[in-house]
């Protein structure tokens, strides 16, 4: 069952979003050399407990911590711990915060120190793989015409999408129909209609699309351990241009 949201829904979450916006920006300027990636988790934690909100993530399916953070080859649902970040390293903070009744969901890939070009390529690639497919996002166009959209951008690089990984719907609950895959064809999909609002989040990777779950049994990997790149907003589909909830202003204006 797809929910879509009234405009009152839409106003709750997208507090929930601006206070998630502004702890990535937190967890962003603390992203450097030296710094353990359960360092990024716990400010995270602690901001959104301090502006009303409470981490989506903890708790969800036994998921114990804020943020799902994953380096280099970890495609998504990384375990923060004592990892040391590096210089060169590509850091993934996916997190999202729950308030009023509804969730909020955001990812973004920093680069740090100095990357190779091929990496470079990769982080920008993704996240214009992600505002060229919600250009589609908008009142009568299929919900494949954003998939396919996202996947041309970023096959075309010579780079390739996840399959088993997608978007979703997200209100009430952190997951909701529809899936939103990065991949698809054009006119398939349901409609798209005012108020559904859903997280898109490309998941694209500098080598091979196969990935293999770690022994943790969180962590998605690369099958052939090259770099990955996840960035994702919630949105909301409108009549003429999707609105954004989420933000990365807080993260790149220190940048």
């Amino acid at each position: 069952m797809v929910y879509y949201k009234t405009e009152e829904e839409i106003n709750i979450i997208r507090e929930a979003a601006l206070i998630l916006s502004k702890a990535h920006g937190e967890v962003a300027s603390l992203i450097k050399e030296g710094v353990t990636t359960k360092q990024l988790d716990s400010r995270a934690e602690e901001f959104i407990k301090d502006h009303g909100g409470w981490p989506s993530f903890k708790g969800y399916n036994g998921f114990p911590f804020s943020l799902c953070i994953s380096v280099n080859s970890a495609v998504v649902h990384g375990m923060p711990g004592d990892y040391v970040i590096k210089n060169g390293d590509i850091v993934s903070i996916d997190g999202g915060v729950f308030k009023n009744g509804f969730h909020s969901d955001c990812a973004y890939t920093h680069g740090v120190g100095e990357l190779s070009e091929d990496v470079k390529r990769l982080l920008t690639v993704t996240k214009q793989s992600l505002y060229k497919g919600l250009e589609k996002a908008v009142a009568g166009n299929r919900l494949g015409d954003m998939s396919a959209t996202i996947q041309q951008e970023v096959e075309k690089e010579g780079f390739s999408v996840v399959r088993e990984l997608v978007g979703h719907g997200i209100g009430r609950n952190l997951h909701e129909a529809p899936e939103v895959p990065n991949y698809g064809k054009r006119g398939q999909g349901i409609k798209l209609q005012n108020g559904l609002v859903i997280a898109v989040e490309p998941m694209v990777n500098l080598g091979s699309k196969n990935i293999v779950q770690e022994a943790d049994g969180w962590t998605i990997r690369t099958r052939d351990n090259k770099p990955s790149a996840h960035f994702e907003h919630t949105i909301v589909v409108r009549k003429d241009k999707a609105e954004i909830l989420t933000s990365f202003e807080y993260i790149e204006k220190g940048a």
